[in-house]
């Protein structure tokens, strides 16, 4: 008999599949992956195909959540101008609809609910607007002013649970790293893409962001891991949590480390903008996909909105060092998650593994 229920929302993007992947390997956890599209690998799931902005579509699911004991929310919309879309009127009225649908036909059929995980990130300190206070750390949010659809999701969240047996526990991950296909965040696919089509070329690999800055990245296997810990530690109930992988770095000095993971050398700094040049690599793609027989689909399919994330997380156009990205962990060690990762070895691994399982050449 399964101890836990576990919801997944968000279930084919990148937080949403680690967290199947992390609860897969319990014998004692019933698992729902919620998604408009079937997750490539549902780790033992139960699909529900859903779309969370439909309040009726939620209706008619309700009854697959029946007894659900958590709910990870890792369940995101973003507008097609992705870095613009942050501060979008309708992309934060979005998103903040989408939980309340879930939530609307969640909590009545689950009387036993123990936990509700919600994703955030560092716009909740603005780094979208303004240079970060460093280190930025969860009890100063200074820019609850600023438009953000994380401030909509959890004042609603915090007002659903008020005097209520269940908690809930908000993660915010800096850069998450790891393995996904059409997701808006996620940087192994373009850059593997790049990559792939320099290697055909007979080049190596240049770096095309701009100017450096000092940040951060997260495993997306350790963030789920804190994403579970959350759900079981006194210390999180009705708290939130900055998580990283433990250590900084900059893309300059780590692109030594990008090129060895795809068998490369690295090259010079070349600006380019990945979002304006991708569709010259359409054709290219198709051929290295046909040629090296990958399970990747077409380049948007497998790309997604990620070819804009990248030119953001790199600095594209940027030509002077901006002020460090660096936010806290003291608050989550303290309260007892104090996993960590070597941020070169983090990339070393996702590129091999989108390799050996033939997401890239």
């Amino acid at each position: 008999m399964a101890n836990k229920k576990v919801v997944v929302a968000g279930a084919t993007g990148l937080v949403g599949n680690a967290a199947l992947r992390h609860f897969g390997a319990s014998d004692d956890c019933e698992r729902i992956a919620l998604s408009r599209r079937k997750p490539r690998d549902l780790y033992g799931a139960r699909h529900v195909r859903i779309d969370l902005t439909s309040a009726e579509d939620c209706r008619r699911a309700a009854a697959e959540l029946g007894g659900a004991t958590h709910l990870i929310y890792a369940a995101l919309y973003e507008a097609p101008s992705l870095v613009d879309g942050w501060r979008d009127a309708g992309q934060i009225e979005t998103n903040d609809r989408m939980l309340r649908n879930l939530m609307g036909v969640l909590e009545p059929v689950a009387p036993d609910l123990k936990h509700v995980a919600l994703l955030q990130g560092t716009k909740a300190y603005g780094v979208h607007v303004r240079p970060l206070t460093v280190p930025a750390r969860e009890g100063r949010s200074e820019m609850y002013e600023q438009p953000n659809f994380y401030w909509a999701q959890e004042n609603f969240l915090r007002e659903l649970q008020r005097g209520k047996s269940w908690h809930w526990s908000i993660l915010r991950p800096v850069l998450i790293i790891g393995e996904a296909m059409g997701g808006a965040m996620d940087l192994i696919p373009p850059l593997g893409v790049y990559a792939a089509v320099l290697r055909a070329q007979g080049r190596p690999l240049d770096y095309p962001g701009g100017a450096p800055r000092v940040a951060q990245a997260v495993d997306v296997d350790l963030l789920a891991r804190a994403i579970v810990w959350s759900g079981d530690a006194e210390a999180a109930r009705n708290e939130a949590f900055n998580v990283t992988n433990g250590d900084v770095f900059t893309w300059e000095n780590i692109w030594p480390a990008v090129s060895d993971a795809l068998e490369m050398t690295p090259g010079r700094h070349v600006p380019l903008s990945l979002a304006q040049t991708w569709p010259q690599w359409i054709a290219p793609w198709d051929e290295l996909r046909r040629k090296h027989d990958l399970i990747a689909p077409g380049l948007e399919e497998f790309v997604g909105l990620s070819f804009q994330y990248a030119d953001y997380s790199m600095r594209y156009g940027q030509t002077e060092s901006g002020p460090p990205s660096i936010v806290s962990t003291v608050k989550i060690n303290q309260a007892g998650f104090t996993e960590m990762m070597d941020t070169e070895a983090m990339f070393h691994k996702w590129f091999r593994l989108a390799k050996a399982s033939r997401l890239l050449p």
